[in-house]
C-alpha cells in the first residue's frame, strides 16, 4: 500500500510527513517526531495516557490513524510548557501533588488544557466529566480535580484581577 502524505502543525511546527495507511498518531507523535510525553497505555482508548488536543479538542491519539489528520493543529504535552516556564496547569499539578507515578499525567494535563479553553470557570462535575477518558491508579483523582479548578480560578483572576 501507497504512504500518504500528510501535513500537520505540532506544538507551532510545520511537519511534511509520508505516513502508513495504519500508522496512528500516537506513534507518528512518538516515534517520528520523538515526542514521547504522549504515552501509550491501553493502545485501546480505554486509558487516556495518549490524550493529546487537536484542533483545540482532546482526542486519544492511539485511535487516530495518522492519514486522517491531514491540516490539523496538535498540541502535545511538550508544546503546553513555554520555553523553561510551566503552563499554569502543569505548576497547579506539582503544587497540589496531583502526580504519583505520572503516566497519565501529559494526558489528564491535555484534557484539563482543552476543558479550560473552552470552559475557562469549569464546575467539579465539568472537570471530572473532562477527566473522564484517563483512567489513573495511582491519585484517585481528587488532587488533579482540584488542581485543574485551582488553576482555573488563578487564570480567571489573573484575567479579571
Amino acid at each position: 500500500m501507497a504512504k500518504v502524505h500528510i501535513s500537520i502543525r505540532v506544538n507551532g511546527t510545520r511537519h511534511e510527513l509520508a505516513v502508513e495507511p495504519w500508522e496512528r498518531l500516537v506513534d507518528v507523535l512518538r516515534d517520528r517526531l520523538r515526542l514521547t510525553g504522549t504515552k501509550v497505555g491501553c493502545g485501546e482508548g480505554e486509558c487516556g495516557a495518549c490524550t493529546v488536543n487537536m484542533d483545540g479538542k482532546a482526542v486519544l491519539s492511539c485511535l487516530l490513524l495518522a492519514a486522517t489528520v491531514d491540516g490539523s493543529e496538535i498540541l502535545t504535552i511538550e508544546g503546553v510548557q513555554q520555553g523553561s516556564e510551566l503552563h499554569p496547569l502543569q505548576e497547579a499539578f506539582v503544587r497540589e501533588s496531583a502526580i504519583q507515578c505520572g503516566y497519565c499525567t501529559p494526558g489528564m494535563i491535555m484534557a484539563a488544557h482543552a476543558l479550560l479553553q473552552r470552559e475557562p470557570s469549569p464546575t467539579e462535575q465539568e472537570v471530572r466529566t473532562a477527566l473522564a477518558n484517563n483512567l489513573c491508579r495511582c491519585t484517585g483523582y481528587e488532587k488533579p480535580v482540584k488542581a485543574i479548578l485551582a488553576c482555573a480560578k488563578a487564570m480567571g483572576e489573573e484575567h479579571h484581577g
